[in-house]
């Protein structure tokens, strides 16, 4: 007896737990079951399986893989600007790895982007740290404060002019405001609020890379596999 697969309607036989061209799990029926009736056991058994993850293995691709894309990826790198792909690649690494080691017949989409996000959140937090102690090193060790209060002003500056420019075309400025807030923005505690601010907003969006990279290796690892019972 065949049936038919629901996502590619291509011919699957009733003992087959995986559709052979898409890899989508399917229900599995019995004679010895009540007509009329399914028997859910083995596709639960099939998803559950598939979702879990060996957080050990797991854990362990993730923190080889995450250190590297993570400094790569803080303000002490050159290439930092690319540290959206270096996550990304890293999270997606890490699945491959993981898969590789466990050989799971599957992976769901789910735990994919479960094992992405811890990547994510190792390189992510180291980004933020080395980050910080890059700038704390330059400012207070190489004793280099001016520079960086330089180039700190002149960013303010340059914001100060682009709001300046948004709120002209909106209406009269207010310039007591904008004043204000140039203050904040020029004082310690703003300065360092301003940067820790930047530092966590980068986190999070290697965070959100990361669970996508994860996500997209699973999916194409699963549908490149033709998966048998």
């Amino acid at each position: 007896m065949e049936m038919t697969c629901n996502r590619c309607h291509q011919t699957v036989q009733t003992d087959t737990c995986y559709c052979p061209a898409c890899g989508l799990p399917q229900l599995v029926y019995s004679a010895e079951s009540t007509p009329g009736q399914s028997q859910p056991e083995r596709w639960n058994e099939v998803v559950r399986d598939a979702g879990s993850i060996d957080w050990k293995p797991a854990l362990k691709a993730a923190a080889m893989l995450a250190i590297p894309a993570g400094l790569l990826s803080s303000g002490i790198s050159p290439l930092s600007r690319l540290g959206l792909f270096w996550m990304a690649a890293a999270a997606a690494w890490t699945v491959a790895l993981y898969m590789r080691s466990q050989r799971p017949s599957w992976i769901t989409i789910g735990a994919g982007a479960r094992i992405g996000l811890v990547t994510g959140l190792m390189g992510g937090w180291l980004a933020f740290g080395a980050s910080g102690c890059a700038l704390f090193v330059k400012r207070f060790l190489l004793h280099n404060s001016s520079q960086i209060d330089l180039e700190w002003k002149a960013r303010v500056d340059l914001s100060q002019q682009l709001t300046q420019q948004v709120m002209a075309g909106m209406g009269p400025a207010d310039g007591t405001q904008l004043q204000a807030q140039r203050a904040f923005m020029l004082s310690p505690e703003g300065h360092a609020g301003m940067e820790a601010f930047g530092f966590a907003c980068n986190a999070v969006f290697l965070l959100f890379f990361a669970v996508a990279g994860g996500a997209i290796c699973s999916r194409l690892l699963t549908g490149s596999r033709r998966p048998e019972a």
